[in-house]
Protein backbone atom coordinates (compact mmCIF):
# COMPACT_ATOMS: atom_id res chain seq x y z
CA UNK A 1 0.00 0.00 0.00
CA UNK A 2 1.55 3.09 -0.93
CA UNK A 3 2.36 5.95 1.45
CA UNK A 4 1.45 9.51 0.85
CA UNK A 5 2.40 12.64 2.75
CA UNK A 6 -0.20 15.10 2.66
CA UNK A 7 0.74 18.52 4.33
CA UNK A 8 -1.21 21.78 4.48
CA UNK A 9 -2.18 24.18 7.62
CA UNK A 10 -5.88 23.48 6.61
CA UNK A 11 -7.47 21.22 8.39
CA UNK A 12 -10.63 21.16 6.73
CA UNK A 13 -8.44 20.47 3.37
CA UNK A 14 -6.15 17.90 5.22
CA UNK A 15 -9.86 15.68 6.12
CA UNK A 16 -11.22 16.16 2.83
CA UNK A 17 -8.23 15.30 0.68
CA UNK A 18 -7.22 12.35 3.21
CA UNK A 19 -10.29 10.82 2.85
CA UNK A 20 -10.51 10.85 -0.80
CA UNK A 21 -7.04 9.04 -0.73
CA UNK A 22 -7.77 6.47 2.00
CA UNK A 23 -10.87 5.96 -0.17
CA UNK A 24 -8.53 4.61 -3.19
CA UNK A 25 -6.73 2.28 -0.14
CA UNK A 26 -3.49 4.65 -0.05
CA UNK A 27 -2.17 5.72 3.58
CA UNK A 28 -2.03 9.15 4.23
CA UNK A 29 0.31 10.81 6.89
CA UNK A 30 -0.52 14.44 7.93
CA UNK A 31 1.32 17.12 8.56
CA UNK A 32 0.45 20.81 9.24
CA UNK A 33 3.13 23.16 7.84
CA UNK A 34 6.37 21.98 5.76
CA UNK A 35 8.75 21.73 8.50
CA UNK A 36 7.17 19.33 10.18
CA UNK A 37 6.77 17.37 7.22
CA UNK A 38 10.20 17.57 5.55
CA UNK A 39 11.12 15.74 9.10
CA UNK A 40 8.19 13.41 8.76
CA UNK A 41 9.42 12.79 5.08
CA UNK A 42 12.94 11.53 6.29
CA UNK A 43 11.88 9.38 9.07
CA UNK A 44 8.62 7.41 6.85
CA UNK A 45 10.04 7.86 3.33
CA UNK A 46 6.55 8.03 1.35
CA UNK A 47 6.18 7.41 -2.13
CA UNK A 48 4.12 10.91 -2.31
CA UNK A 49 3.94 13.92 -0.78
CA UNK A 50 1.25 16.38 -1.99
CA UNK A 51 1.29 19.38 -0.23
CA UNK A 52 -0.30 23.24 -0.05
CA UNK A 53 1.67 26.16 -1.54
CA UNK A 54 0.83 28.35 1.22
CA UNK A 55 1.69 27.77 4.97
CA UNK A 56 3.49 29.49 7.44
CA UNK A 57 7.03 28.27 9.04
CA UNK A 58 7.75 26.61 5.90
CA UNK A 59 5.95 27.26 2.43
CA UNK A 60 5.29 24.33 0.10
CA UNK A 61 7.90 25.99 -2.04
CA UNK A 62 10.26 25.93 0.55
CA UNK A 63 9.56 22.62 1.34
CA UNK A 64 10.39 20.73 -2.16
CA UNK A 65 13.43 22.90 -2.19
CA UNK A 66 14.40 21.19 1.05
CA UNK A 67 13.53 17.52 -0.21
CA UNK A 68 15.78 18.17 -3.56
CA UNK A 69 18.18 18.72 -0.88
CA UNK A 70 18.64 15.20 0.51
CA UNK A 71 19.43 12.08 -2.45
CA UNK A 72 16.80 10.01 0.21
CA UNK A 73 13.98 12.59 -0.49
CA UNK A 74 14.87 14.17 -3.62
CA UNK A 75 13.47 11.10 -5.87
CA UNK A 76 9.84 11.63 -4.43
CA UNK A 77 7.00 12.93 -6.45
CA UNK A 78 5.33 16.31 -4.89
CA UNK A 79 1.82 17.59 -6.23
CA UNK A 80 1.83 21.04 -5.20
CA UNK A 81 -1.71 22.84 -4.58
CA UNK A 82 -2.66 26.26 -4.34
CA UNK A 83 -5.51 28.68 -4.16
CA UNK A 84 -3.31 30.72 -6.44
CA UNK A 85 -1.81 30.61 -9.65
CA UNK A 86 1.28 28.36 -10.03
CA UNK A 87 4.76 30.15 -8.67
CA UNK A 88 7.41 30.56 -10.88
CA UNK A 89 9.62 27.44 -10.48
CA UNK A 90 13.07 26.71 -11.46
CA UNK A 91 14.36 24.11 -11.88
CA UNK A 92 11.36 21.92 -11.61
CA UNK A 93 10.48 21.27 -7.85
CA UNK A 94 7.45 19.50 -8.34
CA UNK A 95 5.71 16.89 -10.25
CA UNK A 96 2.52 18.31 -10.83
CA UNK A 97 0.14 21.40 -9.56
CA UNK A 98 -3.58 21.66 -8.87
CA UNK A 99 -5.62 25.26 -8.19
CA UNK A 100 -8.17 24.77 -5.16
CA UNK A 101 -11.04 23.59 -5.23
CA UNK A 102 -9.43 20.56 -6.45
CA UNK A 103 -11.18 18.66 -9.65
CA UNK A 104 -11.16 15.10 -7.56
CA UNK A 105 -10.62 13.15 -10.56
CA UNK A 106 -7.93 14.68 -12.31
CA UNK A 107 -6.17 14.58 -8.58
CA UNK A 108 -6.71 11.03 -8.36
CA UNK A 109 -5.87 10.10 -11.30
CA UNK A 110 -2.33 12.21 -11.18
CA UNK A 111 -1.33 10.54 -8.20
CA UNK A 112 -2.07 7.01 -9.39
CA UNK A 113 0.12 7.86 -12.76
CA UNK A 114 2.78 9.27 -10.17
CA UNK A 115 3.35 6.40 -7.84
CA UNK A 116 2.67 4.04 -10.71
CA UNK A 117 5.84 5.56 -12.93
CA UNK A 118 7.75 6.43 -9.47
CA UNK A 119 10.16 3.04 -9.95
CA UNK A 120 10.89 3.72 -13.45
CA UNK A 121 11.90 7.29 -12.22
CA UNK A 122 14.33 5.76 -9.80
CA UNK A 123 15.84 3.69 -12.03
CA UNK A 124 16.64 6.39 -14.72
CA UNK A 125 17.29 8.99 -12.19
CA UNK A 126 20.88 10.96 -13.60
CA UNK A 127 23.92 10.66 -11.46
CA UNK A 128 24.93 14.53 -10.46
CA UNK A 129 28.38 14.67 -9.61
CA UNK A 130 27.26 17.29 -7.23
CA UNK A 131 25.68 14.32 -5.48
CA UNK A 132 26.34 14.10 -1.88
CA UNK A 133 28.22 10.80 -0.95
CA UNK A 134 25.75 10.23 1.87
CA UNK A 135 21.87 9.75 1.22
CA UNK A 136 21.61 11.71 4.32
CA UNK A 137 23.66 14.46 3.64
CA UNK A 138 22.69 17.26 1.70
CA UNK A 139 23.75 18.32 -1.65
CA UNK A 140 24.93 22.11 -2.59
CA UNK A 141 22.11 24.41 -2.14
CA UNK A 142 23.55 26.10 -5.21
CA UNK A 143 22.41 22.86 -6.84
CA UNK A 144 18.83 23.50 -6.27
CA UNK A 145 18.94 27.44 -6.35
Amino acid sequence: MPTILLVDNEPDILAALSMALEWRGYRVLLSADGKAALDQAGKSMPDLIITDCSMPEMDGVDLCRQLKLYPALAAIPVIMVSAHAQPHRKPALWSAFFLKPVDLDAFESTVALLLSSRPLRETLRPVCSDRAMSRWAPVSSAFIS
